[in-house]
């Protein structure tokens, strides 16, 4: 989906002398899978949001992921080695899963799918400023401060317009959204580093399907929602979690982790043109120009400082 599956699925390491292996066509065509995969769930949640309430949508969603993921981690005993990490695994799946899958599904009730996938492309530029937050020291060259400050301008030109048509609080909810996705990744890299990535996402995906068992509950729908809601469902909890992560594991094996986390450059692209193809959401200048500035921004912002060299730390926030 978004930067969200980019940073549970971070954790597994690379097998030793893979590090930095060149793109095959196995790798190409896994790139190009996942990059589709995670740039779908825009679109189903602008259709899911028609027929379910949010929190049966989060809930649908995670429990069919953790239904199909859980027993895989089960079986390779990884979830045991998580209990001194609990803390700070319940910590990851707030800010990755719990609040902000709350917030964008509540948000694209009003906003169009593609605007939100455009304004949580701003991750990586929030996650340059979150790692800075938290005491990442490296230093800002000014084509790192000018990606940052191109990037903002994409988010501020895609702002405006929503802001004057009075969706503001939706707006707020997706850059929200974009804030704890940046906060994922330096959880993630500085206090789950060297734990099985498959037995983090099954254990934050389980965690967040308690915390909704409830709220979908009493608001679970009277009647059966339509099949393009259902198949909406279906796809965001199989294809969009489940499916997504196994490819996503099979890329890092195959390319390495740095490479894989390029992906989420392809992410705003697909949903845009899906949200314009299929549900003929405008694609104005606009927007071609914002989410231009926004993918040049992410892509100054989080370049390595020094060639040849790129910490874990920093290619987890691309």
């Amino acid at each position: 989906m978004t930067t969200s599956e980019l940073t549970l699925a971070r954790a597994p390491q690379q097998p030793a002398g893979r590090a930095d292996r060149g793109m095959t066509r196995s790798g190409w065509v896994l790139f190009a899978a996942v990059g589709v995969v995670w740039g779908i769930p825009y679109l189903l949640i602008k259709i899911a949001d028609g027929g379910v309430s949010v929190p049966v949508l989060v809930f649908s969603r995670v429990i069919i992921g953790t239904l199909l993921l859980l027993p895989v981690a089960v079986r390779r005993g990884q979830l045991r080695a998580l209990l001194p990490y609990w803390r700070w695994v319940v910590a990851l799946a707030v800010a990755e899963v719990i609040l902000p899958w709350l917030l964008l599904s509540a948000a694209e009730e009003r906003l169009s799918s593609s605007l939100s996938g455009l304004l949580v492309a701003a991750v990586p530029v929030l996650g340059v400023a979150a790692a800075r937050l938290a005491g990442d020291r490296e230093r800002l060259t000014p084509g790192r401060w000018a990606g940052l400050a191109v990037g903002l301008g994409g988010v501020a030109l895609l702002m405006r317009p929503a802001i004057s048509g009075g969706d503001t609080v939706p707006v707020l909810e997706v850059l929200a959204t974009a804030v704890c996705y940046a906060i994922g990744p330096v959880i993630a890299d500085r206090k789950l580093a060297g734990t099985d990535g498959l037995a983090v996402t099954a254990a934050c995906l389980g965690l967040a399907a308690l915390v909704y068992a409830t709220p979908a509950a009493l608001t679970w729908p009277q009647a059966v929602p339509s099949a393009r809601v259902l198949v909406a469902l279906a796809g965001l909890g199989l294809a969009c979690t489940a499916v997504a992560f196994v490819l996503y594991f099979r890329l890092i094996a195959e390319v390495g982790a740095a490479r894989a986390t390029v992906v989420t450059y392809i992410n705003p692209a697909v949903a845009v043109a899906l949200g314009a193809v299929i549900l003929g959401e405008p694609f104005t200048p606009a927007v071609a120009v914002a989410f231009g500035l926004i993918l040049a921004g992410s892509v100054l912002a989080t370049r390595r400082s020094e060639p040849g060299r790129t910490s874990q730390r920093e290619a987890d926030t691309r």
